[in-house]
């Protein structure tokens, strides 16, 4: 019996200490759930996890070849309503990532952000939020915007939330991007949030990161950086 006490008072106590940990990870956590703060908490332990077990680890590269259809063609609407015409981005590499603000790789918004800072004047960033694995992004564009701005400090672009996976309703820049009819090669459709699609400053399709695939990583950096 007293082993069983001891046992038992060990667990509350470690239970006390995770759960003081996780306050003061996200002491600035605004509209946070519980889960939201425990993915955050925990998130470099489930990249390190995943990257052991070689789970959606996948990097593609490809030679960039001209697309049967122009990637410049294509436009998002942004989360605030406004259209941006991709033919206004030539010039620029695209890193094209669909996200969701409850997932495990959520904490990625810091990254991608921290990728933006970095190479802004060469790189731009634009996160589709979609509801497609799980159901990890219930939330309306207002309720969106706000958690990456105040949680995670994003002012890279977000579009409006929408389908990333294959079928009728898909977001027309993820059948671009998801179909080598359309970009010249590739098939791979996101394996889950946060996967991402790097396109050239010609509009050609060149990357594909799965979403183990940290943005500040060296394949994502190296792809970046490269003429």
């Amino acid at each position: 019996m007293k082993k069983l006490k001891r046992f038992l008072l060990v667990i509350v106590v470690l239970l006390m200490a995770v759960l003081l940990y996780v306050q003061l990870v996200n002491i600035n956590a605004v509209n946070m759930t519980f889960r939201q703060k425990l993915l955050k908490t925990f998130y470099p332990a489930f990249m390190w996890v995943t990257q052991k077990a070689n789970t959606n680890n996948k990097v593609i590269s490809h030679a960039a070849i001209p697309a049967p259809v122009s990637f410049y063609s294509l436009s998002a609407t942004l989360i605030d309503g406004t259209v941006l015409p991709f033919d206004t981005l030539k010039g620029k590499k695209i890193l094209l990532v669909n996200t969701a603000s409850d997932c495990g790789y959520t904490n990625q918004y810091e990254a991608l952000q921290a990728l933006w800072l970095q190479y802004g004047k060469q790189l731009l960033v634009i996160g589709f939020p979609a509801n497609d694995f799980k159901e990890q992004e219930k939330g309306d564009d207002a309720s969106i915007a706000a958690f990456c701005k105040k949680n995670y400090g994003v002012d890279f672009l977000l579009a409006t939330k929408s389908v990333v996976v294959k079928g009728k309703e898909q977001n027309p820049v993820f059948a671009w991007l998801s179909d080598a009819a359309k970009n010249g090669w590739n098939n791979q459709a996101p394996s889950w949030n946060f996967s991402k699609y790097l396109v050239n400053e010609q509009g050609m399709l060149v990357n594909y990161f799965d979403p183990s695939v940290d943005p500040l990583s060296a394949p994502v950096l190296q792809a970046i950086v490269q003429p």
